[in-house]
C-alpha cells in the first residue's frame, strides 16, 4: 500500500485543531476552528476521493480517540465520509492504549516504523494518516511516506502546534498537483523524493 500523509494547515504552518475550538486545546491552544470558514464543496468533494481511495488508515492516539467519539454517530447515508471511515481498518500508532473499540481498529505499538513498514508490504491502495501531525512527522523522517497532501488554508492563526517544527528531519518534495478552491484554499500534492538537493546562487 501508498502511505499518504493528509494535513489541514494555516498559512503560518499550524495544524492544530483546524475543526473546533474544543477539538484539541493541549498547550493551552486557543485558536481551534480556523479551518471550517474556509471549508466549500470543491474541498469537500476532493477530501471524499482521497478518502475513497483508502484501504486503510494510521493514526495517532490523539486523533484516533477524538474520531472514535464522533465518526461512530454519523450515520447519515448521504454523508460524503461516514460510511467510509466507519468501515475501513483502522491503525493506532500507540504505546499507551490498550484497547480501541471503533471497529475494526488494530492497536500498533513498539517500533512504530517497522510495524508500518510492515503494513505497506500488504496489497491495497493507500494507506492514509488524516491529521496525527507528530506521527506523520517520524514517519516522513523515517522514510515511509510516500505522498504528502496539503490543504492550506488562507489564514494565520500565530500559535499552535505545526507540522514541520523546528528541529524537523528535512526532505525533499515534488509538487505533482495542485488547485485553489473557490474558498480560497489551496491543495498541494507532493510525492517524497529523498533529501533536499541543494546549490549556490551565481547570478547570469
Amino acid at each position: 500500500m501508498k502511505l499518504t500523509l493528509m494535513e489541514f494547515l494555516s498559512l503560518d504552518g499550524v495544524s492544530q485543531g483546524p475543526g473546533s475550538p474544543d477539538e484539541d486545546t493541549s498547550g493551552g491552544f486557543t485558536q481551534g476552528g480556523w479551518f471550517v470558514p474556509h471549508m466549500d464543496e470543491t474541498f469537500m468533494q476532493q477530501a471524499a476521493d482521497w478518502l475513497a481511495e483508502a484501504d486503510g488508515l494510521l493514526l495517532g492516539r490523539r486523533t484516533y480517540e477524538e474520531f472514535a467519539q464522533a465518526w461512530p454517530n454519523m450515520t447519515d447515508p448521504d454523508d460524503l465520509f461516514a460510511e467510509k471511515m466507519n468501515s475501513v481498518p483502522k491503525y493506532v500508532a500507540s504505546n499507551s492504549l490498550t484497547k480501541a473499540d471503533w471497529t475494526p481498529s488494530t492497536i500498533l505499538s513498539g517500533d512504530i516504523p517497522a510495524k508500518v513498514a510492515e503494513l505497506k508490504q500488504q496489497n491495497g491502495r493507500e494507506l492514509q494518516i488524516h491529521g496525527s501531525a507528530r506521527l506523520g512527522q517520524s514517519l516522513l523522517a523515517a522514510g515511509l511516506i510516500d505522498e504528502v497532501r496539503l490543504v492550506i488554508a488562507p489564514v494565520v492563526v500565530g500559535s499552535g502546534r505545526r507540522l514541520f517544527p523546528d528541529g524537523g528531519a528535512p526532505a525533499g518534495l515534488k509538487l505533482v498537483r495542485h488547485q485553489v478552491t473557490p474558498a480560497g484554499m489551496a491543495i498541494h500534492t507532493y510525492e517524497t523524493a529523498g533529501l533536499p538537493q541543494y546549490g549556490s546562487y551565481e547570478g547570469k
